[in-house]
């Protein structure tokens, strides 16, 4: 349920519970029932309109080239302030991410055997890890 559901759902003027057991009941603090937040300024509401008619154009464009696009408008806007702008309009730039864990179709899957183990005393299992340290010439792997 929404905060502003359940904020919605405090009477104020009840006659046996007061607004901050209301608050208990319904999860919220009390700060949290009586500050409504502030919405967008209007700068930023007119940046965000920008950013949403660039992205329409061209949606690969991540927050530093819509950074670059303001500013050939006329925009000097930070960086840090598109990408809040970009996620709170929820907008994310559509590319080809790596597929570094697509496993291949003909590798065998090896199951888990200690899924329900219960492990209670030493040396009862091993574990092992690489470490690739890299070094002037190559890597170095630390087992």
């Amino acid at each position: 349920m929404s905060l502003e559901r359940r904020r919605q759902m405090i009477e104020p003027g009840h006659p046996q519970l007061s607004v901050v057991r209301q608050c208990e009941l319904a999860s919220i603090s009390p700060s949290g029932f009586y500050r409504h937040p502030a919405g967008e300024s209007p700068p930023n509401l007119e940046l965000m309109r920008l950013i949403d008619a660039q992205f329409l154009e061209t949606p690969w464009y991540g927050s530093r080239q819509m950074a670059r696009h303001l500013c050939r408008v006329g925009y000097t806007v930070g960086l840090k302030r598109i990408r809040r702008l970009m996620a709170r309009t929820g907008l994310a730039p559509i590319y080809q991410r790596p597929r570094t864990t697509v496993p291949h179709p003909e590798h065998r899957v090896f199951p888990y055997l200690l899924r329900d183990l219960v492990i209670d005393r030493p040396n009862q299992v091993w574990c092992t890890d690489l470490t690739y340290i890299p070094m002037r010439r190559g890597f170095l792997y630390l087992a």
